[in-house]
């Protein structure tokens, strides 16, 4: 990644001190919850994680490790990747931000079935919650990664016909296209708002062992999500406006920074 700094400036510095520290507590405070399965009797698991209410050990280890999260993707985001866009739509700062909270949360849905893996066939005790928490990070990670996707204009898009269209033919597919998007988003909300509230309120859950409030977070994410996704449509419209027309070939999915990557690596072996 470069190090140039996309937009916290002479922030960067306090929020890698912030990451750090919080990333630091929240392992000393997860090494102290394994510690205490091991020593008490009736120490926290994974079950009281999702049910922090009269439980301070608990509540101030999800603070610290929402702490980390939020301060990491901050961090992490400040540098734009090599085949990443740059950063030019009013909104685009939020879902770059988004976007690296949904590759940590990627790593952390690895380190969760690891940890199963482990768990059942090597020491023969399998959880009850790590099929069940990364489903619900794996819910999260495609939301977002469809936003990340809007804003890097990843998504699937048949460019034969648009290549051929004179520019102001461009903007009014573009245009409709995003017409369209904010039509979805509006009837989506419309006839969801309803039930995301009614499940939110009670916030409803699995009803499995485990039991984690999916249903409950996850049906109010997607509309939330989707607006936001539907934002960086109109944020995408404004800022490739005035932009000149492009042109695209199959050259295009050439990733050059990875061939170079693989070069190098060829050469150091050799």
């Amino acid at each position: 990644m470069q190090q140039k700094s996309l937009f916290l400036g002479r922030f960067r510095q306090p929020v890698k001190m912030a990451m750090i520290a919080f990333c630091g507590i929240t392992l000393l405070l997860y090494v102290f919850l394994i510690l205490q399965n091991v020593f008490v009797e009736d120490a926290y698991g994974m079950y009281e994680m999702i049910r922090p209410a009269g439980r301070p050990l608990v509540q101030v280890t999800l603070i610290c490790f929402g702490g980390a999260l939020l301060f990491a993707s901050l961090f992490l985001s400040d540098t734009k990747g090599g085949i990443e866009t740059e950063p030019d739509g009013f909104f685009d700062i939020v879902s770059v931000v988004l976007g690296r909270l949904a590759m940590l949360m990627t790593a952390f849905i690895v380190l969760v079935m690891f940890y199963e893996v482990v768990s059942r066939y090597v020491f023969s005790r399998p959880t009850l919650w790590a099929n069940e928490l990364s489903l619900w990070i794996a819910a999260f990670v495609f939301l977002l990664a469809g936003l990340y996707a809007m804003q890097q204009r990843s998504h699937i898009r048949i460019y034969i016909i648009y290549d051929m269209m004179p520019r102001w033919a461009q903007r009014a597919a573009d245009s409709i296209s995003v017409l369209l998007i904010v039509a979805f988003t509006f009837a989506l909300i419309w006839g969801g708002y309803t039930d995301a509230e009614n499940r939110f309120l009670r916030m409803e859950t699995f009803g499995t062992a485990w039991d984690p409030p999916i249903p409950g977070i996850v049906k109010p994410a997607l509309l939330i999500i989707i607006l936001l996704v539907c934002i960086q449509a109109v944020s995408n419209l404004f800022a490739d406006w005035n932009k000149a027309p492009e042109t695209h070939t199959p050259a295009d999915e050439i990733d050059d920074a990875e061939i170079e990557n693989i070069r190098r690596t060829l050469e150091d072996k050799n």
